[in-house]
């Protein structure tokens, strides 16, 4: 069985002061330890430098969290003070700004990318150019900020593939009734339901693809963009 002088990857344990390791071992936190919370990767590091620790994860579906590290208390305290003075120094402070104007410049490269990958996959002819627009700002405006956890942030595909199901998620959401649905607690069908509901996306898409005339009445992706200039223009008057 691990000790307190292993450094371990642990779940939750069965109550607040206990964590169970890889071998399914219940592990009570040892005396003297406290848990620094996640959100901090810089002093997290720095803690895990300087002697044992115990990492809490939790996976759900196929996502991991941290849930915070365990370690002694005067090493966490000690932690901190490092921290603390390195981050005061002028040389981290033009580094962080460098690194955030790096990453800003990134995020401004990407959402004009993404757009216009919106706009490929849209492919409107020209009598439907300005509802196309209209659709790639508002689909990129939803799916691209940093941590939104759309899938216009995932690497693991094209960014081809990433506006086009951007747009068919807004679509899912702003085009048709399933935000109000009452879908059954059955396995499988509230992906069957987003399956059905994107084919009818996808065939009000080819009509404005093929030219077609559209009855901005009845349209549910024209009352979609009026809702939403609407709401625009309410925002802006409220602002005022």
């Amino acid at each position: 069985m691990a000790n307190k002088e292993d450094s371990l990857e642990v779940r939750p344990g069965p109550t607040p002061t206990s964590v169970i390791d890889a071998a399914g071992n219940v592990l009570q936190i040892p005396k003297g330890w406290q848990k620094l919370p996640p959100g901090d990767a810089g002093l997290t590091r720095r803690l895990k430098a300087l002697g044992p620790t115990w990492t809490v994860k939790e996976k759900k579906g196929r996502r991991v969290f941290s849930l915070g590290v365990w370690a002694k208390a005067s090493q966490i305290s000690q932690a901190r003070r490092e921290v603390s003075a390195t981050r005061s120094t002028d040389a981290y402070q033009k580094k962080r700004t460098m690194d955030r104007q790096r990453r800003e410049a990134k995020q401004i490269a990407y959402v004009d990318d993404f757009r216009d990958a919106v706009l490929h996959f849209l492919d409107f002819p020209e009598e439907h150019h300005e509802t196309a627009e209209v659709i790639a700002d508002l689909v990129t405006s939803h799916a691209t900020p940093v941590g939104s956890g759309t899938v216009a942030r995932t690497q693991r595909i094209p960014l081809s593939q990433r506006a086009g199901s951007a747009v068919i998620a807004w679509m899912r959401h702003s085009t048709t009734e399933y935000d109000r649905l009452q879908i059954r607690r059955v396995r499988g069908e509230r992906r069957s339901v987003r399956r059905d509901l994107a084919q009818k996306s996808r065939r009000l898409l080819d009509r404005y693809r093929k030219g077609a005339p559209i009855d901005q009445r009845s349209c549910p992706l024209a009352q979609a963009i009026e809702r939403e200039r609407i709401r625009r223009t309410q925002s802006d008057s409220s602002r005022q």
